[in-house]
């Protein structure tokens, strides 16, 4: 249960407080909306500090933590480990604006893992990642053309903001204001798992298409798996047409397997792999870190070596890059991904369960510490199916978790996230309040 030590009365509870003082001086109160619990209604909580598989709010309240950061915290808050080494760096310096040893160590860590990869380049942001990798693919193919898939993220760059257009002979529209049309008049958005769909596209469209930019597992869609046909079909028209197949592992990345969601399908379709990979998150550690890497001829293509400029200041910060490293090495201890998965399989299969058993719609999916949780009969394959989860059923559910002390994402579209810090006590009690929940509808 959710444990209040702070007992000063007040009109409002200091996470209402901070928020309404927040709405002041920052749009709507956060600096990321999904933050806002505008989908679930109520208040943000506004965290003082964290620890494991915990954070504690603003009113004293402990909370199981299912988001860790929105995935990077996979070995928990706090790791031992993670927090001496950046404390080190830090006492070196915060930033130089000048190569580092440790930026070059961290290349070579993340090549070593993730074979598709012959050279990378470390940036800041998802965001950022994504729309360099976009433009690379451009420049590389000497393309402009590119598909995206509907229920996709990569961030919020212009053209990767883009929702489906009217047919496959049309590009997309802005989902955002601000983002002038003719900017996203070469994004073509598909169906997620529709094969027909995608040959169609490449039919019309695939000799002027430079890349196709997909999650292999979408996580800003809840969770859905891109089948195995649709991505073998994937890779098959991409080196039919000459189009790179980019995989967004921003969120995959060392969360879902050590070799990343890619490592997952080369099990499942014989030499398979992407042209191009975005990686952020788990590689940060929880640092503002991210990357995007390819084979050398297309890396090749980037400034100061290649015509494709890309540039930043805080590229490779050294506290960040020893944050990152820090957090791989621990990765790579023998059955880490083992115990990590058996245990978010045992927190899914425990939810199902207990909505099961109160004859709620129900089900759930996950792959190594990522999972997500429908209020459906069976898994989705696409986007416009997620839409029809129960919301008002899933914002209830949220908030009787949120009073019994445990964070999932306060948004039905967000996937969530176990983190090796988390025990078999975490998980019993999160399903024990779920069967609370659901027993009470």
């Amino acid at each position: 249960m959710a444990q209040n030590t702070d007992t000063t009365p007040n009109t409002l509870s200091r996470n209402e407080a901070f928020f309404e003082r927040a709405k002041a001086v920052i749009p709507g109160g956060v600096n990321s909306p999904v933050r806002a619990f505008k989908a679930v209604g109520g208040t943000p909580r506004f965290v003082q500090r964290a620890q494991g598989a915990y954070f504690w709010d603003a009113d004293g309240q402990r909370y199981i933590d299912y988001i860790g950061s929105w995935g990077p915290m996979i070995l928990g808050h706090g790791h031992p480990a993670v927090l001496d080494a950046v404390q080190k760096a830090a006492i070196d310096g915060f930033s130089f604006g000048a190569p580092t040893e440790r930026e070059v160590e961290l290349a070579e860590e993340i090549i070593k893992l993730v074979p598709s990869i012959d050279m990378i380049r470390l940036v800041s942001s998802g965001t950022e990642a994504a729309m360099s990798t976009l433009r690379l693919a451009r420049g590389a193919t000497g393309r402009s053309k590119f598909i995206k898939f509907e229920g996709c993220y990569h961030g919020h760059a212009d053209a990767l903001l883009v929702k489906a257009g009217s047919g496959l002979a049309t590009f997309g529209n802005p989902t955002s204001a601000g983002v002038p049309p003719e900017v996203v008049r070469d994004t073509l958005v598909l169906e997620y798992n529709n094969v027909a769909q995608l040959e169609e596209a490449f039919s019309l469209h695939g000799k002027e298409l430079a890349c196709v930019m997909i999650e292999p597992i979408a996580g800003n869609m809840n969770f859905v798996r891109a089948s195995v046909p649709f991505m073998k079909r994937c890779r098959e028209l991409c080196t039919q047409y000459g189009a790179l197949l980019v995989f967004d592992e921003v969120m995959t990345g060392f969360r879902v397997a050590l070799g990343g969601a890619q490592s997952v399908y080369a099990k499942l379709i014989p030499g398979f792999e992407p042209d191009m990979t975005v990686m952020g998150k788990v590689i940060g550690g929880g640092m503002p870190l991210a990357a995007f890497g390819a084979k050398r001829a297309v890396m090749e293509q980037l400034a100061p070596q290649g015509p494709v400029y890309q540039a930043g200041t805080l590229s490779g910060n050294p506290v960040a890059t020893a944050c990152g490293l820090a957090t791989l090495r621990e990765l790579q201890k023998p059955g880490f991904y083992e115990a990590l998965g058996t245990r978010t399989q045992s927190l899914v299969a425990g939810l199902t369960q207990a909505a099961k058993q109160a004859g709620v719609p129900f089900c759930g999916d996950s792959q190594g510490g990522m999972f997500g949780l429908f209020l459906l009969d069976k898994l989705p394959q696409n986007y416009s199916t997620v839409m029809t989860t129960d919301s008002p059923g899933f914002n209830k559910f949220f908030h009787a978790m949120l009073d019994s002390g445990v964070y999932f994402a306060p948004a039905l579209y967000e996937a969530g996230f176990v983190s090796s810090a988390h025990t078999a006590e975490d998980i019993e009690a999160t399903v024990a309040a779920a069967v609370r929940f659901f027993a009470a509808r």
